[in-house]
């Protein structure tokens, strides 16, 4: 299959919709057996940090909380400048499914960040880099989300989003290199490509766990938004109308 092919058939809504059925029920599954072992080594098997104690163990949830919610926004950035450049309808679907599970992943970060910050640096709030750039990630989030809501043209308010999902990509690496830039409470990143994590095994294997039990969640759940707003966009086409035939017809 050609490349070009290939890309002009996944910016297809009815394609889309016909083939990641599986894909998303895979992922599914896939997010709740990875969370589940997470969760269970995480919380009930993994050893103490000998200086943190117990309250490290929130690690596992607002470090992949707080690397999705970077990617999603990502995703929508780079759904925003394929939608401008090649006009795709299904970029604006993927940035709409993508909206409120990336503002619930920045705020549970958040949150996260603060419960854990008590007992680690004797403060609920600090106004560090790397708190205030995710802070506006999730303004850009709910000010993305609100801009949909108040626009009624569907092309404005998708080229609108995407304008807005492109420039708030630039608040990403502000997020990522904060703890380089300036001084900050919070460390430099545990894990990178050339070396070796800076925690034991019995630590980091179940965080690598719940990282990748989000991600499955995440595309499970981006996808299956993706499916429902393409049937409400296309309600009016003959191939969504056979479906709900079809449906009808089956019970």
């Amino acid at each position: 299959m050609k490349l070009k092919t290939w890309f002009h058939q996944w910016g297809s809504p009815r394609w889309f919709f016909e083939k990641t059925k599986p894909v998303s029920t895979v992922l599914g599954l896939l997010s709740l057996v990875f969370l589940s072992l997470g969760v269970i080594w995480g919380l009930a098997f993994a050893p103490e940090d000998y200086q943190q104690g117990n309250s490290f163990r929130i690690m596992y949830v607002h470090v992949p909380s707080a690397l999705l919610c970077q990617s999603l926004y990502l995703f929508m950035g780079v759904a925003g400048f394929i939608g401008l450049v090649w006009r795709m309808k299904l970029t604006d679907v993927a940035i709409s499914a993508a909206i409120p599970l990336g503002m619930m992943l920045t705020a549970v970060a958040l949150i996260t960040g603060s419960l854990w910050g008590r007992p680690t640096w004797g403060t609920w709030w600090e106004w560090d880099g790397r708190t205030v750039s995710t802070l506006v990630l999730f303004f850009l989030y709910f000010g993305i989300y609100a801009l949909r809501q108040a626009i009624e043209d569907s092309s404005t308010r998708a080229n609108a989003t995407a304008i807005i999902a492109m420039v708030g990509t630039l608040n990403i690496p502000i997020i990522k290199y904060s703890v380089d830039w300036w001084h900050t409470l919070h460390q430099p990143a545990t894990f990178t490509i050339t070396e070796k994590p800076a925690m034991p095994s019995e630590m980091w294997l179940p965080f690598l766990v719940m990282v990748i039990g989000f991600y499955c969640f995440a595309g499970h759940n981006v996808i299956s938004r993706m499916r429902i707003e393409i049937l409400r966009r296309e309600s009016r086409s003959a191939w969504v109308k056979s479906i709900a035939t079809s449906g009808e017809k089956a019970r």
